[in-house]
């Protein structure tokens, strides 16, 4: 898990770190610490947060606007404001926040939301990669497509795109039962981001177009028919 806690204070975000260190012993937990806004969300851009913990009055950029910069980016980033005035409650629903805390914070709140945060995403169906950046958690409700690339797959989302070392047969029937189908030697689509299927050709989220092996046009048929469906119901 990937959190971030921004806050101009650097006894808070020091105090923090302590927190979390105490809380949670575990590699595959990493806190980065923002002073500056603005540095969080360039830091965003490139790679995504779980959680962000933001503190609301920030002299470069406010928490509520930069809330508002990061939900524009991501809609499944949770945000938990750091504040002392409850006032600012109602601001927190225009960028659907987890919640407050009321600074200092205590070991038992963090606790709370971490757990809170855990739980949704073992709910949640996912696959995991592992590239030079480590291993990392990818909601399959997210991936548009995989794409095949000698040794390599890529795998396209909604926001971003991650390269890893494995082949495609790897995940071709682990990935069925998902709701996705090999429609050629190099990809394996999402049948749910499909938007329009043209002769030999399927167009996805995103704009990308994909081919239709001709050995797999009826299958691939078959699927999307019975896909489309069952979600009618």
């Amino acid at each position: 898990m990937r959190i971030a806690v921004c806050d101009d204070e650097k006894r808070f975000t020091q105090d923090f770190r302590t927190i979390m260190d105490k809380l949670y012993k575990s590699l595959d937990m990493i806190v980065d610490s923002y002073s500056d806004g603005n540095q969080l969300l360039k830091r965003f851009e490139e790679r995504a947060y779980d959680i962000v913990f933001l503190d609301i009055e920030m002299p470069q950029i406010d928490g509520i606007t930069l809330a508002k910069k990061l939900r524009e980016k991501s809609e499944g980033v949770t945000i938990v404001f750091l504040t002392g005035h409850v006032e600012y409650a109602i601001k927190g629903y225009e960028v659907n926040a987890l919640r407050y805390l009321t600074k200092p914070v205590t070991e038992q709140a963090v606790h709370e939301v971490i757990e809170y945060v855990l739980k949704k995403q073992r709910s949640e169906n996912h696959m995991w990669i592992k590239n030079r950046d480590g291993e990392q958690r990818i909601k399959l409700s997210d991936i548009i497509f995989l794409e095949g690339q000698d040794q390599n797959i890529v795998v396209y989302t909604t926001s971003d795109s991650y390269e890893f070392r494995a082949k495609l047969n790897d995940y071709e029937k682990q990935l069925a039962p998902e709701g996705f189908f090999r429609v050629h030697r190099s990809y394996i689509v999402s049948l749910s981001k499909i938007i329009g299927v043209f002769g030999k050709e399927v167009t996805v989220v995103g704009g990308y177009k994909l081919p239709v092996a001709r050995g797999k046009e009826k299958e691939f048929k078959e699927a999307f028919m019975s896909y489309v469906n069952k979600e009618a119901f």
